[in-house]
């Protein structure tokens, strides 16, 4: 990948190196104020036309004042890649990872980015911004067929609940409910990196703890 200096500077004509639907969940890797990629959880919402060759530009929002946040406004940019090891996902959505590249090995495809703020607010006492995220340089790494099972999927969306547990507008005992069904589903469909994800996210966010 060629990263000539810090910034991302100005936008080539690339393309997404998969498609987009929905909300697509990947990992970002931000350069800090130390030279270090910080290594994050985000999600793409893909255009209302789905797929990587529309018009309109990919969308990622940012909650609260986050490293990913003040990195993006500083450096206008950086790394999305695409992850099948959930426990690198874990380690992006409730740590505080950093690395000295950007491009983990987990990664089956990457993408640097563009970005520009289109939108900034609060939801509670918690702000938010908008930013358009345009493609400038793009690998696949791996193209060989990956499978994900329900464990995977159960692990992602405890993250999303263990990220909202000290959010105002989102109920304690409703997350720590999902919470307890996610962690049944990771025993029971998951595998190995599943259940090791899954603890390390129970200890990074102490929500057993709070039952």
């Amino acid at each position: 990948m060629s990263e000539e200096g810090h910034d991302v500077g100005d936008v080539a004509d690339a393309e997404w190196p998969v498609d987009l639907a929905g909300v697509t969940e990947s990992v970002v890797a931000t350069l800090g104020p130390n030279d270090l990629w910080n290594v994050a959880a985000l999600g793409l919402h893909a255009p209302a036309a789905d797929g990587r060759r529309a018009s309109e530009p990919v969308r990622a929002r940012t909650w609260g004042r986050t490293r990913t946040a003040r990195n993006f406004a500083a450096r206008g940019g950086g790394v999305v890649q695409f992850v099948t090891d959930p426990r690198d996902f874990v380690d992006a959505a409730v740590t505080v990872r950093e690395e000295p590249e950007p491009v983990l090995d987990s990664a089956d495809a990457w993408v640097r980015v563009a970005v520009e703020q289109v939108g900034a607010g609060e939801d509670g006492d918690t702000e938010w911004i908008d930013w358009h995220l345009r493609p400038v340089e793009s690998s696949v790494v791996c193209e060989g067929v990956r499978t994900i099972d329900r464990g995977f999927a159960a692990v992602v969306e405890a993250t999303v609940a263990a990220s909202r547990l000290d959010v105002d507008g989102y109920d304690t005992d409703e997350l720590l409910d999902r919470l307890v069904y996610f962690a049944d589903v990771v025993e029971r469909c998951g595998g190995r990196r599943e259940r090791d994800a899954f603890e390390s996210l129970s200890a990074a966010t102490g929500w057993r703890e709070r039952r």
